[in-house]
């Protein structure tokens, strides 16, 4: 083995293992804003929060499965929210499994209608910075993606 494939070794271990950490710190996140009430699902919902009050954003995360990938005005809907989070230093993360996502937050809301799960973005209720500890990891895991040239890194839940 040449010293390049035993190093490319290594950067596969890392990656994997910083994407385990990123799911289930995101998997821990989702439920804690669900408790606090800190969610906003879906893509239209999402889109008017980030223009009344961009500056209570943390987070967003755009969702699709196979399926939703050949939707192109959903592309066009995440193209710009990609744009609007980048413009406004949100951290952001592409998520490949909208059934597991369903799983987590329920895939109806209060008066039983389907939820768009296309979009979450996680806001801060208050002027109180509300921290979590999960949230500082994908922020961290968000910047590292960042430095490698990925700017909007896809993460898997964990099983």
């Amino acid at each position: 083995m040449t010293l390049e494939e035993v190093h490319g070794q290594d950067t596969v271990v890392e990656s994997s293992d910083r994407m385990h950490k990123a799911g289930k710190a995101l998997h821990e996140l989702l439920l804690s804003a669900q408790r606090q009430e800190c969610l906003t699902v879906g893509v239209y919902e999402s889109a008017k929060v980030m223009n009344v009050d961009p500056d209570n954003v943390t987070f967003c995360i755009l969702a699709a499965d196979e399926i939703d990938e050949g939707d192109i005005a959903l592309q066009i809907h995440f193209t710009l929210i990609q744009a609007f989070c980048c413009e406004n230093d949100i951290n952001i993360v592409r998520l490949n499994d909208t059934e597991k996502l369903a799983e987590i937050l329920g895939s109806t809301d209060d008066s039983g209608e389907p939820k768009d799960l296309h979009c979450i973005l996680i806001t801060n209720p208050n002027e109180d910075a509300w921290k979590d500890p999960a949230l500082e990891k994908l922020g961290l895991f968000c910047e590292e993606s960042r430095n490698l040239n990925d700017w909007v890194p896809s993460i898997a839940l964990p099983e």
